[in-house]
């Protein structure tokens, strides 16, 4: 079983930047994919970015590529999202998520890959 507990959210300006932070319990954090995933009012939840364990390769939506950055500290169980250049259209809810172990490149964007999954933390970016 693992928890995960998202922190960081916040109200931004346009163009500003905001780090989220993903704290987890469990074991076997190192081994598992983890990701970013945005729910924006009145859409349906979407992939931002994805990071497998060792090694530590990323996988981005398109939407957020060159502006976000994920990374994890496996000696702190967190995962992390930086994200800069923000604009309104990246005002959603946020949540993190944990696969059972290792997720395959093609499977990382789906919703479905994924076991455990945070409440989510709110980003807010004003014009």
């Amino acid at each position: 079983q693992v928890h995960l507990t998202e922190s960081g959210g916040d109200v931004v300006h346009s163009g500003g930047s905001l780090r989220l932070s993903c704290a987890a319990s469990g074991q076997s954090f190192s081994s598992r994919t983890l990701a970013w995933f945005r729910q924006a009012p009145g859409k349906e939840r979407e992939f931002v970015a994805a990071i497998r364990g060792t090694p530590s390769t990323t996988h981005y939506a398109d939407s957020v590529k060159g502006r976000f950055t994920i990374s994890r500290d496996n000696a702190k169980t967190t995962l992390y999202l930086q994200m800069s250049s923000l604009n309104a259209d990246d005002t959603a809810v946020y949540y993190c998520a944990a696969g059972r172990g290792r997720i395959i490149l093609s499977a990382q964007r789906a919703e479905t890959s994924y076991d455990y999954w945070g409440q989510g933390t709110q980003v807010t970016v004003s014009s």
